[in-house]
C-alpha cells in the first residue's frame, strides 16, 4: 500500500504549502505556491483546485495512486459539512470547498481548520506524540489553539473551538481585533509584542520591530524590551493556565513564529506557568517540532482519517 498517497494543502493568506503524503505519513513530494488572496476568493479557489489537481497528476505520473485530498484553511471551518464559513485572510464566506474539490478531482476530500490541522500533526507526528492529551498553541499574528485528545482534534459545536487568543487576560488592556479590550492575542501575539515595543520607544511604524527582535533586545538587557517581553510572557502564562484548568492536558506545544524564540520564551514561560499551578497538574511545555509543515501534514492526516487509514502516526 506504499504507492497510495493523499494530496495535502495548507492554504494561507500569502502562500500554500502542498504535499503528497503516503498512507504511512511519509511525505514524498512538497511544493509551495502563492495564494495571492488580493485577487479575490474565486481566484483563490481556482488556484487551490488547480494546484491540487496538478499534484494528483504528478502522483499518477510517478506511479503513485492518489486516494484523497486534505485541505486546511484559516478562519471558521465547518468540517462536518466541508464548508469554509468565514476567513478574513483569504476572503472565503460560506464556501463549499470540499464539494468543489470532489467535483473537480473526483477524490474524497477532507476540509479542516489550519491550526487544528497543525495541532493534529504535532500531537501525532511531532512534539506531542505519544502523550494522548495535547494543547497546541500557535502564536503568530494572532493566537489560536487546538485541543487534541487521543489523536483527534476537538472541533466544537460551531467549528470554532480553540480560540484561546480571545481569553480575557487584561480587562484594562489594549483593544483586540475582535473588538474587546484585553484579549490574550492583543498582548502576547507576535504582532502585539512588536506593536507595544514600538509604542514605548517611539520607533517609526515604517520600520516595524519584530517580536524576535524584542526578544533579542530583552536578552541583551534593554529595559523597555525586557518590560514588553515580560508582559507578554505573563499574559501567555495566564492564558495557558486557563487552558490547563479547562483541558487538563499532558503537553502544551507552542508553535507559530513566536515559538522560534526558543528558550528566550520557553524558560521564563515555564517558570511563570509553574507559579500559576495550584491543584492542577503542570503540563509539559515544549516547542513545536514540525515547523511550518505542520498544517500540511495535518491536512494529510485528516484525509487519511476520512479514508479509515489510522496507523500512520504509530508506525513513524
Amino acid at each position: 500500500m506504499s504507492d497510495r498517497v493523499v494530496v495535502a494543502l495548507d492554504v494561507g493568506g500569502t502562500g500554500m504549502k502542498c504535499a503528497l503524503v503516503r498512507s504511512d505519513g511519509v511525505v514524498v513530494r512538497t511544493e509551495r505556491h502563492p495564494t495571492d488572496a488580493a485577487r479575490g476568493p474565486a481566484a483563490v479557489v481556482g488556484t487551490i483546485l488547480e494546484v491540487a489537481g496538478g499534484l494528483a497528476d504528478k502522483a499518477r505520473a510517478d506511479g503513485l495512486t492518489p486516494i484523497a485530498v486534505g485541505i486546511a484553511v484559516p478562519g471558521v471551518v465547518d468540517e462536518a459539512r466541508g464548508v469554509a464559513v468565514w476567513s478574513a485572510n483569504v476572503g472565503f464566506r460560506d464556501l463549499p470547498l470540499r464539494e468543489l474539490t470532489v467535483q473537480r478531482l473526483g477524490l474524497p476530500t477532507a476540509l479542516g481548520h489550519d491550526v487544528r490541522a497543525g495541532g493534529l500533526a504535532e500531537a501525532r507526528l511531532g512534539a506531542g506524540r505519544g502523550t494522548g492529551h495535547v494543547l497546541f498553541v500557535a502564536i503568530g499574528t494572532g493566537i489560536a489553539a487546538a485541543h487534541v485528545v487521543d489523536g483527534t482534534a476537538v472541533v466544537g459545536a460551531h467549528g470554532a473551538a480553540g480560540e484561546i487568543g480571545h481569553i480575557l487576560v487584561r480587562p484594562d488592556g489594549p483593544r483586540c481585533g475582535c473588538g474587546r479590550p484585553g484579549c490574550l492575542e492583543a498582548i502576547a501575539s507576535a504582532a502585539a509584542i512588536g506593536r507595544r515595543y514600538a509604542e514605548l520607544v517611539g520607533e517609526s511604524a515604517d520600520v516595524p520591530v519584530t517580536a524576535a527582535e524584542v526578544a533579542e533586545r530583552a536578552a541583551a538587557g534593554e529595559q523597555l524590551a525586557g518590560q514588553v517581553w515580560q508582559e507578554a510572557v505573563e499574559a501567555l502564562a495566564d492564558g495557558l493556565a486557563s487552558g490547563q484548568a479547562l483541558f487538563d492536558v499532558a503537553t502544551i506545544v507552542l508553535g507559530g513564529g513566536l515559538a522560534q524564540a526558543g528558550d528566550l520564551l520557553l524558560t521564563p514561560l515555564r517558570a511563570a506557568l509553574h507559579e500559576r499551578m495550584t491543584f492542577h497538574r503542570e503540563p509539559h511545555l515544549v516547542a513545536a517540532a514540525l515547523g511550518d509543515e505542520a498544517g500540511c501534514l495535518g491536512a494529510a492526516l485528516l484525509a487519511l482519517d476520512a479514508m479509515g487509514v489510522r496507523d500512520h502516526q504509530e508506525k513513524r
